[in-house]
Parts: structure tokens; sequence; C-alpha cells
């Protein structure tokens, strides 16, 4: 019986030691054309806190997309400690594949400390089960490329519920934000280092595509090229990703071939457990 979704994904976020500071990863393709950024990113934040004590967890990450992934090939994670101190650390990475870096990477850990708090309110939506997962025609599905037939109808390792579902292949246009319920679907044990890893990954999905809502074109549309130049997430608050987050995604500019989207990550009790950004490449060839 092959492995679910869920194991996969595990899998690829365990990575092999080839030393002490070098570390090597296996892709999975979800139908896109190169290697999820998503996976990238999980896989950098998961090096990265193989090399500080279990007591510093990640409170910021923040990495640019140089090149392609190939979904073919092993990807090597290069980790650089960059700083010790009393209560921070820092490392920086290099994801390499065939020779060149794919991708540049930074994050800083922080042992947990007492302090003020504050919080913006989670917007008020319909609770996760209040709404239907997005389904999409089988016949439609069966006239459309390969690759993206796999997108669209593979059942990944998230789960995700749109407050307010958006056709991909039909997009009206609409105002420049979304909010969307995720969760894991399996439940997976207590260590907080991976559900990072894991929220690493999935707050890469629906950001971008925030940024096409007020033009009424979607990353399916063959005359729309898109691509993440760079990611940004910080962690405010435990939590976990076996459990549902809700993902309130907006995108204040976009200008120049290039958007600008922003997410704020609550769970389900209204805590706000994580924020995102993302500047992301939108070009729309002409017809």
């Amino acid at each position: 019986m092959p492995p679910s979704p869920v194991a996969e994904l595990l899998d690829l976020l365990s990575l092999e030691r080839l030393e002490e500071n070098l570390f090597r990863g296996q892709s999975r393709d979800i139908g896109t054309r190169y290697v999820f950024g998503g996976q990238v990113l999980g896989q950098a934040l998961s090096a990265a806190q193989r090399t500080v004590p279990p007591e510093r967890q990640a409170h910021s990450l923040h990495a640019y997309f140089l090149r392609p992934g190939d979904i073919e090939a092993p990807i090597v994670y290069d980790v650089d400690r960059s700083r010790d101190g009393k209560s921070f650390s820092v490392r920086r990475v290099q994801a390499i594949q065939h020779g060149q870096p794919i991708l540049v990477f930074a994050a800083s850990f922080h042992e947990q400390e007492p302090g003020f708090s504050h919080q913006m309110n989670m917007p008020e939506v319909p609770p996760p089960e209040d709404l239907e997962p997005m389904r999409y025609d089988p016949e439609l599905l069966a006239s459309l490329p390969p690759k993206i037939q796999r997108w669209l109808a593979q059942e990944g390792p998230f789960e995700f519920r749109h407050v307010y579902p958006r056709d991909e292949l039909k997009p009206p246009k609409r105002p420049p934000y979304q909010q969307v319920w995720f969760r894991l679907r399996e439940p997976i044990g207590d260590d907080p280092s991976l559900h990072r890893a894991l929220l690493a990954y999935a707050s890469d999905f629906h950001l971008i595509g925030t940024i096409t809502f007020p033009h009424g074109i979607s990353y399916l549309s063959r005359s729309v090229m898109m691509a993440s130049l760079d990611h940004a997430l910080w962690f405010h608050r435990p939590f976990r990703t076996d459990d549902w987050l809700l993902y309130a995604c907006d995108s204040p500019s976009a200008a120049g071939a290039r958007g600008l989207a922003r997410g704020l990550i609550f769970d389900r009790t209204g805590r706000l457990v994580a924020a995102s950004a993302q500047e992301g490449l939108v070009r729309v060839r002409e017809s």
C-alpha cells in the first residue's frame, strides 16, 4: 500500500544528513511545472532547525527564490551557523541543485521568554465544518493538460476550505483578499519544529494567487506567467498544523509586473499564530 500524502510530506521534510551542516532532500511532483516553493521553504527550515538546540524555536524566516527547482533531482541544503548568542541563533541556508543555488534563506531562532502581548482580531468567517472543499467538473478537468489535472484533482497532505470559493478556470474580478481554512489531513506528533516546517510548506499556497483577484486572471490561464520572488514568515504563538488554521490573505499593491501579498494565520480559537508576506512576478502575455 503506498504511503499517504501526509507520510510522503513528513518523509520529504526529514532530510538526509550528509555532513554536520549539509543535508539532502528529495522532491514530490504535485502537478506544478517546477518544485513547489513551499517544499523548498519547509526543507530549508528543517535543515536549519537540525543545527539549533531544540529549546530555540524559529520566530522568522526570509527567503529569495533564485531559480526554478528540478523535480527529478535532489536538493542539497548547505547551512551556515551565522550566530549563536545568549538567546538568539541565526542560520543561513543555500538550497543547491545542479551546482547552482535555487534558494537563499535565513532564519532566526529564539528561546521562549515572557513579554507583553497583543494581536489583530481574526476575521469573522464561517467555521471550516460549514464549508465544502473545492471540486471541479470531471469532464472539464479531463480537457486540461495532465499536470494541471493532477494539481487540481489530487488529494494532497493538506485540506483546504475556501470561505469565498473562486473558480480558477473561469476567474471573476474580485477585491484582492481571501480567507482559507487549512489543516493537515492526519494527526501528527507534538514536535513544534516539525509543525513550523509544515507551516512554512503550507504558507506558499494561495498567497501569491491573491494578487490576481482584481484582474480576473488565474495562474491556470495560458496567458499568465506567475512566479514567487521571495517569501517571509513570522511565527508568533504555538500552533498545530493538524488542527484547522485560517489563512487571511490580501494584496495591497501590484505594479511593474510584480505584486505583493500578505497573510495572517489564526488558529480556530482566534489566536494569531503566524504572518507571511510574498512578492510575486505576474506577467500577462498579449493574446
